[in-house]
């Protein structure tokens, strides 16, 4: 992607900032067939460094927020992580290029479409009337804030938010298991932009499982705090 079209990107999510938020203890994470359990991150697994982790709010929002896995005695291999990152997904609606005619792309691992079908599975809804799943499909977006400017936020939303021209939606490869509902992941055209190349994973790890954004390209330092990140603009 050129420097123009990341700063046409960050342009258009720089529109308010916010402080950082101290970083927390995570105490307990949904059992691993609950809903919603979702939460993000900007970086890898790395047992030598910090990692990231997200705390829910009443609007079904996801905070980034950092975890010190040293403090917490976690025991310093990867035999927790539960998913081998397999960048495999396919543009069902709004397909984008960057300026440069390159196709804008993100990948969603097969640990994590796995997670994504059971989560969106229409017979586990929790609404009444069965009308509209709540949990269609999940939604990752950069917002502009903290300190190096921009954060992950991921929600789980229904099919009426997608938005048929601002929104791009992702697909998993056809599911081989007996989950009926789908792995889809949408963004707007902004956070794609700064999100192209990267790939959203499922990982176990001692204190809980999550999703999260590795492998992102555009990254190029984290804040302190672990809920911001920064690109080359």
């Amino acid at each position: 992607m050129s420097r123009l079209a990341l700063s046409s990107a960050t342009r258009r999510l720089q529109q308010s900032t916010t402080h950082c938020q101290r970083p927390f203890s995570t105490t307990r994470f949904f059992s691993a067939l609950s809903k919603p359990s979702i939460s993000g991150s900007s970086s890898i697994y790395n047992p030598d460094a910090n990692s990231f982790s997200a705390s829910r709010t009443r609007s079904n929002q996801y905070t980034l927020r950092r975890v010190n896995f040293s403090s917490l005695g976690v025991l310093r291999h990867r035999a927790f992580l539960s998913s081998t990152v397999r960048p495999s997904a396919k543009v069902v609606q709004n397909a984008r290029n960057d300026e440069e005619g390159k196709p804008l792309l993100v990948g969603i691992s097969e640990r994590a479409a796995e997670r994504l079908r059971e989560i969106t599975d229409p017979t586990t809804s929790p609404t009444t009337t069965k009308a509209e799943n709540p949990y269609h499909h999940l939604r990752i977006t950069v917002t502009s804030g903290g300190c190096h400017g921009f954060q992950y936020m991921m929600s789980l939303e229904a099919a009426s938010k997608i938005d048929a021209e601002e929104d791009t939606v992702f697909e998993a490869e056809a599911s081989v298991g007996p989950e009926s509902g789908e792995a889809l992941v949408v963004m707007d055209g902004p956070s794609l932009e700064l999100l192209s190349g990267s790939t959203v994973d499922y990982t176990t790890e001692l204190i809980g499982s999550q999703f999260k954004i590795v492998d992102n390209p555009r990254a190029t330092s984290n804040c302190g705090c672990g809920t911001s990140f920064d690109v080359n603009v």
